[in-house]
């Protein structure tokens, strides 16, 4: 619906248009073009095209990256690092990236890295081997030496383009599964190398061949990067789909896929497959875990939860993104930038970038500064041209697309606008048309990954005194700034088809600001700013000191406390334990970290912490023992046996086949999964089934909770019910209190204590550390120690380690008995019917001195079998929970 208050401000910046001087009019028509092309393209006498910006090859590895797997890659200080320290990516400053010109310096490049980067030596460039398989007559092993000797070499102006490019302004609106791109995720480049079409030609693809999957070298937690492309497409020599080894006349680096890598024009970056080591020819699309769910724009009301409850929105390959969209962004005016209007310019020259998918032309940039009403034509410089006139060769490789109708390249756009209209606008708007005439919408169509963003670039306009203030829609990453967050804060519906803003004469949105019950975690009055070499002084049991979202804790008070035992806190002890302390503790927790602040890490230190990670020096290390205290290790999902319909075994593999696992008796480990749905951590503990002798796997018993009509089902078990088979997991233990040393003996917070009779009371899949401890006992003939355990359930099909724990009493019924109670017990059930509770402990158990409660399950069962033994006379130290 039209506002009549928007079409009268519209036309009061027509009319104020039209009563300007001819002279100070802008153009009504775009410049005057030939065969296609801007005569701002065309080439004067001699070469005058576009040459790579002077580069500066990094050679010192920066601090933040000496500590992650990528420690043999030096890189540009200047980059904005989009998801941390590990795993890169990041792109340039918009200015910066923007004055560099046409051609991008390889450190100012946009990177996208999905994992480590392979570490390749330069002597072992030329030996670099990919396959060349699949539905081909003539399969291929080839080096690069081989593909520089025996195919014709070409270079090629290519500009890549993330498919994210954009996407913090979709996270502005509602959150996406993707971090925060900004508005420099494309970079142009001269890349050299071999046409696709001639290597395929030469393998000859047989009858049925549809499609080229390509496959890297950098390995994932769901294998190895890959994706696909159309077999025509590559065969089309218009496509310009080509292997690369240089990139601005130099050798690739390795955030560039050094040794090798595909370049496939005019389609999203994800394509492009880095560290190149197969191509494949099948009949159907990649299969990789990477193509089916990355680079898609699901229809934009599937949700997160839905798109993670049905994997079939994944498989649909009509929601595969292939061809870039028409897209514009404003370089200038900058974000804060600001004009005097007393110093009397009369013009402001508006430029920025604009490109297109699929080998299409921009034919319009349009200018509109009465929010859409009335629309100007920019000027557009397509420096892409200027290389179809170039001689025969450049960088080893030649250089001739002067046929070639197709446009890979970015395009520069500008335009000068009297600071006079500027004053009365309130915003600058810009949008993008390619030769099929598809154009940039205004509204934002947001998708679950947030992809492909290319709504109108919008910089408004602020009036502040003498001074007009522009600012752009969001700045990168975690920076704040842009009006969209502005307008965000005070309650603006971004998606309401206004940009969030009241519009004509409406009241002013009053300011709106969430009500989010948080629970205070520091202490007032600390301002003590500590660095990280201090807090790596308190790594040890004398002082621990450990990281919660920044803020500085002393955990020397708590040792013997801890639910989780003295560990817990050891194995936090120097390290950011930001993602385990918010996963796993209640609010009760939480509530009691005032008592233990100490102060704030600086910025720097924050940085460098992170990743929360501790990486060990070599990467190669054979381990005898798998689990670490201080760092995450990752295992792979091996296989999931189905027990019943909501239980599982899962089972995962160890570095190698020798590997211990290292988990002493009773204790337990921490599981990390990132969630499917919002990419956060989830931490939960779990105790494995495995035999502790088993090596080279660990096994782990899990319930999954699945979602209902009436409640959430658990986060963990659903995501790990998600994963599939190959992808890795990750590990950090032991931990706990409790320890069973055999034969009586066992240690609670590190004192030694000797047991006659153990009581083991569960609930549901509590029963792991029970089950582990009473197998450890029942297993040693000399051991006397007697166990009575108690394992309460809902249904029959919910008792778990039945079969297990019954073999265990058979043959040792002088010291080992189970009971079973169920609340929804069947007819004929021979148990005993209820929950477990204080008076059914006391008729089948005896207090005494020498007899330790061992009780795990949920929280509810937990606190009403403690409040119920202490009426009864039991102690505090008489009981422990896992």
């Amino acid at each position: 619906m039209e506002d009549p208050a928007q079409d009268k401000y519209a036309a009061d910046i027509v009319r104020r248009h039209d009563q300007l001087p001819p002279s100070e009019q802008l153009p009504p028509s775009p410049p005057a073009t030939e065969d296609g092309r801007s005569n701002r393209s065309s080439i004067s006498e001699g070469i005058n095209f576009p040459l790579p910006p002077p580069t500066s090859i990094p050679t010192e590895v920066l601090p933040i990256d000496q500590r992650t797997p990528d420690s043999h890659v030096p890189r540009d200080p200047r980059l904005i690092r989009l998801t941390g320290v590990h795993p890169f990516n990041v792109e340039a400053p918009l200015s910066a990236l923007f004055n560099e010109g046409f051609l991008t310096s390889p450190e100012l490049f946009y990177v996208r890295n999905h994992g480590a980067v392979p570490k390749v030596k330069d002597e072992d460039i030329l030996d670099w081997e990919f396959s060349i398989e699949g539905l081909v007559e003539i399969p291929t092993m080839i080096t690069l030496r081989q593909l520089i000797s025996d195919y014709e070499q070409i270079t090629c102006p290519i500009t890549l383009v993330c498919a994210g490019n954009r996407r913090k302004e979709q996270n502005q609106v509602r959150k996406t599964k993707g971090f925060s791109w900004g508005a420099a995720g494309v970079s142009t480049a001269l890349f050299t190398g071999v046409a696709m079409r001639e290597l395929l030609n030469r393998a000859k693809p047989k009858r049925g061949a549809r499609y080229v999957c390509m496959e890297g070298a950098d390995k994932l937690p769901n294998g190895f990067y890959g994706t696909s492309v159309k077999l025509n497409w590559v065969l089309d020599s218009n496509r310009g789909i080509m292997l690369a080894y240089k990139m601005n006349g130099e050798m690739l680096r390795p955030d560039h896929g050094k040794p090798l890598r595909a370049v496939i024009p005019g389609q999203i970056g994800g394509r492009s497959v880095k560290w190149l080591k197969k191509l494949i020819v099948t009949d159907a699309p990649s299969e990789n875990w990477y193509h089916i769910y990355d680079n898609r724009v699901l229809p934009t009301m599937v949700n997160p939860e839905e798109s993670a409850n049905n994997p079939k929105w994944w498989t649909d390959e009509r929601y595969a993104i292939y061809d870039l969209s028409p897209n514009s962004v404003m370089a200038y005016p900058a974000h804060e930038e600001q004009i005097r209007l007393l110093d009397g310019h009369k013009k402001y020259k508006a430029k920025g970038y604009a490109y297109s998918g699929g080998g299409r032309r921009i034919t319009r940039v349009e200018i509109s500064i009465d929010k859409g009403r009335s629309w100007r034509l920019a000027y557009i410089d397509y420096p892409e041209d200027r290389f179809r006139e170039v001689g025969p060769e450049m960088y080893g490789g030649r250089l001739n697309i002067s046929w070639r109708e197709s446009c890979f390249c970015w395009c520069f756009w500008s335009l000068d606008i009297p600071v006079s209209e500027l004053t009365d606008a309130k915003d600058i708007l810009v949008r993008a048309m390619d030769e099929s005439m598809n154009v940039q919408p205004r509204d934002m169509y947001w998708s679950v990954l947030g992809m492909m963003n290319n709504s109108w670039y919008r910089v408004t306009i602020n009036k502040e005194g003498d001074f007009l203030r522009f600012e752009h829609p969001t700045q990168p990453a975690l920076m704040p700034g842009g009006w969209m967050e502005r307008v965000k804060k005070v309650g603006g519906d971004l998606a309401n088809g206004y940009w969030g803003e009241k519009i004509g004469g409406e009241r002013e949105e009053q300011a709106f600001k969430e009500t989010v019950k948080e629970v205070p975690m520091t202490k007032p009055g600390i301002t003590k700013v500590i660095t990280i070499d201090e807090l790596r002084k308190h790594d040890d049991e004398r002082e621990p000191w450990f990281v919660v979202n920044g803020e500085v804790y002393d955990g020397t008070s708590f040792m013997k406390e801890h639910p989780g035992g003295a560990q817990s806190i050891l194995s936090a002890a120097g390290l950011d334990s930001s993602d385990e302390f918010m996963a796993i503790h209640s609010e009760t927790a939480k509530s009691m970290m005032p008592g233990y602040h100490i102060g704030s890490l600086d910025e720097a230190s924050k940085l460098v912490l992170s990743e929360g990670e501790v990486q060990s020096k070599d990467l190669n290390e054979r381990r005898s023992t798998f689990l670490r205290a201080r760092s995450w290790t990752k295992a792979i999902l091996h296989s999931k046996r189905v027990i019943s319909w909501d239980t599982r075994i899962f089972t995962y593999k160890l570095e190698h086949d020798d590997q211990a696992l290292g988990l002493p008796i009773g204790q337990h480990l921490m599981v990390r999964v990132r969630d499917p749905v919002t990419n956060e951590a989830i931490v939960r503990s779990y105790t494995p089934i495995s035999e502790t002798t088993q090596r080279g796997y660990l096994d782990m018993l899990a319930k999954i909770y699945f979602d209902t009509a009436e409640v959430k089902g658990g986060k963990m078990t659903k995501a790990l019910e998600a994963l599939p088979l190959g992808h890795e997991v990750d590990f950090k233990g032991p931990i706990g209190k409790f320890e069973y040393l055999g034969r009586g003996i066992c240690s609670v917070n590190n004192v030694r204590r000797h047991v006659r009779h153990f009581v083991m009371i569960s609930g549901g899949s509590g029963i792991t550390p029970i089950f582990q401890v009473f197998r450890a006992v029942m297993r040693d003939v000399q051991d006397r120690t007697k166990c009575t355990v108690l394992d309460g359930n809902r249904l029959v099909e919910d008792i778990l380690c039945r079969e297990d724990l019954d073999a265990l009493v058979r043959g040792n019924e002088e010291r080992a008995k189970v009971i079973y109670t169920l609340t929804k017990a069947p007819e004929g059930w021979e148990g005993l019917r209820g929950r477990i509770n204080g008076e059914l402990i006391k008729q089948h158990c005896k207090r005494t001195d020498e007899t330790l409660v061992l009780i795990c399950g949920p929280e509810a069962l937990e606190k009403s079998i403690h409040v119920a033994l202490n009426d009864q006379g039991w102690t505090d130290d008489q009981l422990l929970v896992f």
